[in-house]
């Protein structure tokens, strides 16, 4: 059985004081049902620590939502994959579409985080996916393929077992607009076709793929009774406990 993830992004929201009032309520609540799924609240770098320390561990894990690709040194506000697991995220999202336009981050950028992430023992959320005009073209396939083969089919077994695939339609983030339970489907099914065409349909069988496009307590059910759609990367609703918590409890 492969895991199931419910991971929340919180991008550059909340104050520390209010990241803590919010990962307490989650955590309370999850003291009082327990869900069949992980579940991850992808903080800010100043909030990890501040997370980690109130949060029950067997209950929520702690990630980051970027890392640098370089190890230490003269690098001004540089965040290294060392730090972050010193701070105690044990997960780190890479890729994530804002990334990879805002900051031009290239496929062999990320190639270099993911290898500085898993050398500091952290576990990875990477996000794949097209934009509108990708998508119009036809070319959603072909680009998620080339995103995984870019960055991360150089790993070993063992190496590309502590990654977790996060598809998020870029066209969908931010614009209430949500691929169909069937799109979804279709696409989360390539990537593991994809992954197991590389790595072996055992591995590609145990690789978790989040769906990361304004997932909701009203699509949740839909989206996670799909067989390739394994959890969701959280953006908007896992901004406040009484959206993300009804997601969580999907499970």
């Amino acid at each position: 059985m492969r895991k199931k993830i419910i991971a929340g992004n919180w991008k550059m929201n909340n104050t520390v004081g209010q990241g803590i009032c919010l990962a307490k309520e989650i955590n309370l609540a999850l003291r009082v049902k327990t869900p069949q799924c992980t579940v991850i609240l992808c903080v800010p770098h100043t909030h990890i620590s501040a997370v980690e320390g109130i949060i029950d561990h067997d209950k929520l894990f702690v990630g980051g939502q970027d890392c640098s690709i370089y190890e230490k040194g003269a690098y001004t506000g540089e965040v290294s994959a060392e730090m972050l697991f010193g701070a105690g995220a044990r997960y780190v999202i890479l890729g994530h579409s804002e990334r990879r336009s805002l900051c031009h981050e290239t496929a062999d950028i990320l190639k270099t985080k993911v290898g500085k992430a898993l050398m500091h023992k952290l576990k990875i959320i990477f996000c794949v996916g097209e934009s509108l005009e990708q998508r119009e073209a036809g070319k959603h396939f072909s680009v998620v393929e080339e995103q995984l083969k870019q960055s991360l089919f150089h790993l070993t077994d063992a190496e590309f077992g502590k990654i977790v695939i996060a598809y998020e339609p870029v066209w969908a983030i931010g614009t209430g607009k949500t691929a169909s339970s069937a799109q979804a489907q279709e696409i989360h099914a390539h990537i593991r076709k994809t992954i197991a065409a590389h790595y072996g349909k055992a591995i590609a069988d145990e690789c978790s793929i989040l769906y990361g496009g304004s997932m909701n307590a009203g699509n949740v059910k839909e989206l996670i009774a799909q067989p390739d759609v394994d959890g969701g990367l959280i953006g908007g609703a896992a901004l406040a406990a009484n959206t993300f918590l009804p997601i969580v409890e999907a499970y």
